[in-house]
């Protein structure tokens, strides 16, 4: 027995002599989408195995279903889809990655993480350096998101030349693996 036997098989379409397939044959593509369309067409119409007279095949037409307005005569609506659209939220995050000099620079980072939910990348090595007080300043207002906001805050990486540190809303979850 042969693959397209055992799949025509499988799939509940059952071979006749006229339409067997004899030893020594190749495969007859023509013959197998006429077996598969006869298939199809005994499904829609309740097994009946009478043909179809007409080629076109039936459109997929939703039943009318009626708005209740006791003011107006009922009118039948048409929709393809469900009572109900799920959107997300917000459809992508940006994560910035920043590397701030000023106070305005980290209330940027602030306004992104609690405001637009975005995820931030910061680097905290040019604070660290040129201002201490500003630098103790942004640790402050990462504390701050974190017991507020409940933001998380992550150690990326913490070098001489770099102090990553990404935050990310309550929403985006960040997990540290390892």
């Amino acid at each position: 027995m042969s693959f397209t036997d055992n799949l025509k098989r499988s799939l509940g379409f059952e071979e006749t002599e006229s339409s067997g397939k004899k030893e020594g044959e190749g495969f007859n593509f023509s013959q197998f989408l006429n077996d598969v369309k006869t298939g199809v067409n005994r499904s829609l119409n309740g097994n009946n195995p009478k043909p179809q007279n007409n080629p076109q095949p039936e459109q997929y037409r939703p039943k009318p279903r009626t708005v209740p307005n006791p003011q107006a005569n009922p009118t039948p609506v048409y929709d393809d889809f469900d009572d109900f659209v799920i959107t997300p939220e917000q459809p992508f995050y940006e994560i910035v990655l920043i590397r701030p000099k000023t106070i305005d620079d980290v209330n940027y980072v602030v306004d992104q993480v609690i405001e637009e939910k975005n995820p931030v990348i910061l680097d905290l090595s040019f604070l660290q350096k040129e201002s201490p007080a500003n630098f103790k300043l942004a640790g402050d207002k990462i504390k701050q998101m974190r017991a507020r906001y409940d933001a998380q805050a992550l150690l990326l990486a913490r070098t001489e030349e770099k102090n990553l540190i990404i935050i990310s809303p309550k929403k985006v979850k960040v997990v540290n693996k390892g």
